[in-house]
């Protein structure tokens, strides 16, 4: 499995200010990924927030399996000093709850002069600008379906009584895990140049294989599942006609294959459990021969 590593200069800087900045926050917003929450959490954030209470998001829940996005709910409901609410970034419905939430875990803060003060913290394409333009009403965070478009810290004020303060998403130098890191790839959550393409695809479909295999064969009629991760490919590869003369085009089909399951088109799925750790099998060749 080929080593991941994506820490654009400007994360560095992103890190040191929030570190600064913590001391002044009442409430942490953090963004996580309802398809890999743990593996889009980052280490450095809380390690940074210390105890203070923490409103976790899991963002993109349209696209994540809805028991195990139950699951991992229920997984962090015995920390007293969190409140977890599993949500889409366009429902202005569910955007509403967030200042009311942060009020509550910070009761001591929201009266005349005192403002609750909250930071939003997430790693990049985890949804922080599109929850931050929801919640003031307008644009002023720029969205983008590319990781890392927030470049610097901006302070916004939601209500009398409720201050926001945006950071840069930022990424840690490199996952905890080997497996941790595909899944973040496989997810979007790097930029697909920073990665082999065809790796991450490669990845993508043997946890599918091994998690979700009727999507493959519902989507791509196949009839039923190959051997293996790379026949699987083949077979897909075949049935979309990503053939150069008489040889595979393997970008071709990893670029159908991750877009597909990225935008929720293979249906809602989750690239990790809270109790349940599907394996990537080790590989019979190497995927940097595709």
């Amino acid at each position: 499995m080929a080593k991941i590593n994506w820490f654009p200069g400007h994360m560095n800087k992103a890190r040191r200010q929030i570190k600064e900045i913590m001391p002044a926050i009442d409430v942490v917003i953090e963004v996580l990924d309802a398809r890999l929450p743990k593996s889009s959490m980052n280490p450095v954030i809380a390690k940074a927030r210390g105890d203070k209470p923490v409103v976790r998001l899991l963002s993109k829940d349209d696209l994540a399996d809805p028991e195990v996005t139950e699951a991992w709910r229920r997984y962090y409901s015995d920390d007293v000093n969190m409140t977890v609410l599993s949500i889409v970034m366009t429902d202005r419905r569910q955007l509403a709850r967030i200042p009311d939430l942060c009020r509550k875990l910070a009761p001591y803060r929201g009266g005349i002069g005192k403002p609750v003060r909250a930071v939003v913290v997430g790693i990049p394409n985890v949804g922080k600008s599109t929850l931050i333009n929801g919640l003031v009403g307008r644009r002023i965070a720029k969205v983008g379906d590319e990781p890392a478009v927030t470049r610097r810290q901006q302070r916004i004020q939601i209500a009398d009584d409720f201050t926001l303060m945006d950071t840069p998403g930022i990424m840690w130098p490199s996952p905890e895990s080997e497996v941790g890191g595909y899944r973040l790839a496989a997810s979007g959550a790097i930029r697909d140049t920073a990665v082999e393409y065809e790796d991450i695809a490669l990845f993508a479909v043997d946890y599918l294989m091994q998690r979700y295999p009727e999507r493959l064969i519902e989507r791509y009629k196949l009839g039923s599942i190959p051997d293996g991760a790379m026949e699987c490919m083949e077979a897909i590869a075949r049935k979309r006609a990503c053939i150069k003369g008489r040889d595979v085009d393997w970008h071709k089909v990893s670029e159908i294959i991750l877009k597909e399951m990225r935008s929720g088109v293979l249906g809602r799925i989750s690239l990790e459990e809270p109790d349940r750790d599907v394996p990537y099998r080790e590989l019979d060749v190497d995927p940097h021969a595709i």
